[in-house]
């Protein structure tokens, strides 16, 4: 077999093959071995038939096509493997020459991974929010605490804001009750904003039994996003009491004896979410800036196939869930279709830069992923899918997804190092210092790998753009 290799543009390469008749003779016994289990010819017992009478009988053509069909995948993948290329997705093939007994030609045109040149990006800085707790910051989450634990008791009187009512509601589209336009006992907060527009003004006011009428925009359901008249009737209104901020909440609220002690508690978890939040808009903005500084062309098709993949999720698996359909989610989010499908391509055009160049920088880097590495990144995994860990690493192995994963850690760890290469100043002017200097040094180094691997997921989106187009 000869073959060669033509560059049609830096993500598409054409292949020309041709292969000498004599290597396709294991692809033609199969065929007439196929043909002969298939076919049946009087005289002759299944699978014995001569090969002379099913060239006569069904024509050598027949024979041909379904040697071809057999040859054409492993003389395909020969030629890759010659050609050390890194395909994407499906070729598109065409048979130019079919002599019998003579030769076999074709072409291959497919995409293939850009050669990407990493540029130096120890010149990058940056710069992300202050990681400062102050005292309102630590009131707030006390405060939050205190809610938590707040009890309510029925009164006998007319509600007002922060009372907790129990209600019922009724929406109608001109006129028509909806299905799923119907519900009783709803406890609500006045005040939250957790239910629909107009409601805080409508039941404030009313006492238990009180009924009243306000139109809004339904957020989800067969009404999603259109406007609807809601009828609201209180059956009982309640006050909420919160706990006095005392010694005796701390021990009820937490497990310290103090509140001194739990104050002091909440900073330090305060201190280490912001360090979190500001480790994590670290690692978006350094991204953002090694994509800016590389040249990196996609793949036409390959970006189309992401495009449709992210569009069927969302409209099938997200909005699908929340009862809602894309005009409605459009009208929702004010954008008219085509500012939604220009973000879309953006997204999608991001996701697959990101992979590549990351990708790129873990075979530069020669950076491995350890059994150790990839257990903690399947628990994580296995958390946000809200299945077992068990039962999620059943799923990825069944699914084929192990090397998808491998991937998803290696690119955290790569991402991980471009962060430690470039300067990060906070909003105070001064250098955050992201490396690790805690006691248990491993855990801190599998932690960042781990917040990497979720920055460079978001902007992919999860989807394995180039993993799938190359399984």
């Amino acid at each position: 077999m000869k073959s060669a290799v033509e560059t049609l543009n830096p993500t598409r390469v054409r292949l020309t093959v041709e292969v000498p008749f004599e290597e396709l003779k294991d692809s033609l016994d199969a065929a007439y071995k196929k043909i002969n289990q298939q076919v049946t010819v009087p005289g002759f017992r299944k699978g014995r038939i001569p090969a002379r009478l099913i060239d006569q009988r069904f024509g050598r053509g027949a024979v041909l096509e379904e040697a071809v069909n057999d040859a054409l995948p492993k003389l395909y993948q020969s030629a890759v493997e010659e050609g050390e290329l890194n395909v994407l997705g499906q070729p598109e093939v065409d048979i130019t020459e079919l002599k019998d007994n003579e030769l076999l030609a074709f072409t291959a045109e497919v995409d293939v991974r850009p050669e990407i040149e990493i540029p130096d990006y120890s010149g990058i800085e940056v710069e992300v929010d202050a990681a400062e707790v102050s005292d309102e910051d630590i009131d707030a989450a006390v405060e939050q605490l205190r809610e938590r634990f707040a009890s309510t008791s029925v009164v006998e009187r007319a509600a007002t804001e922060g009372d907790v009512v129990k209600v019922d509601l009724e929406a109608r589209i001109d006129g028509e009750v909806l299905e799923d336009g119907v519900a009783k006992g709803v406890d609500y907060t006045i005040g939250s904003g957790e239910l629909l527009d107009g409601i805080d003004e409508a039941v404030t006011g009313l006492e238990a039994g009180g009924t009243a009428t306000f139109t809004s925009e339904l957020k989800g359901g067969s009404g999603a996003g259109r406007e609807a008249e809601v009828s609201v009737t209180v059956e009982t209104v309640s006050s909420r009491e919160l706990p006095e901020l005392d010694d005796e909440f701390a021990q009820l609220a937490s497990e310290f004896d103090t509140l001194e002690e739990l104050r002091a508690d909440s900073r330090k978890r305060l201190a280490d979410q912001k360090k979190h939040e500001q480790a994590t808009q670290a690692q978006e903005k350094v991204l953002d800036a090694l994509l800016e500084l590389a040249e990196v062309p996609v793949p036409e098709k390959l970006l189309a196939d992401e495009i449709e993949s992210r569009k069927h999720n969302l409209i099938n698996h997200q909005l699908a869930q929340l009862g809602l359909d894309l005009g409605s989610y459009l009208k929702m989010q004010e954008k008219s279709e085509e500012e939604f499908d220009a973000e879309l391509k953006e997204q999608a055009e991001k996701g697959i830069r990101t992979q590549f160049v990351l990708d790129e920088l873990v075979n530069k880097e020669k950076l491995n992923v350890s059994q150790e590495e990839l257990t903690e990144h399947l628990m994580r995994r296995a958390q946000s899918s809200g299945m077992s860990p068990d039962q999620f690493a059943q799923a990825v192995v069944e699914g084929g997804q192990v090397p998808m994963l491998v991937g998803e850690v290696a690119r955290g760890k790569a991402l991980a190092t471009v962060v430690e290469a470039v300067t990060v100043k906070d909003s105070n002017g001064e250098v955050v210092d992201l490396s690790d200097e805690d006691e248990d040094e491993a855990a801190e180094t599998e932690t960042e790998t781990e917040a990497a691997a979720e920055t460079a997921e978001a902007a992919a989106e999860d989807t394995g753009t180039a993993d799938k187009a190359e399984s």
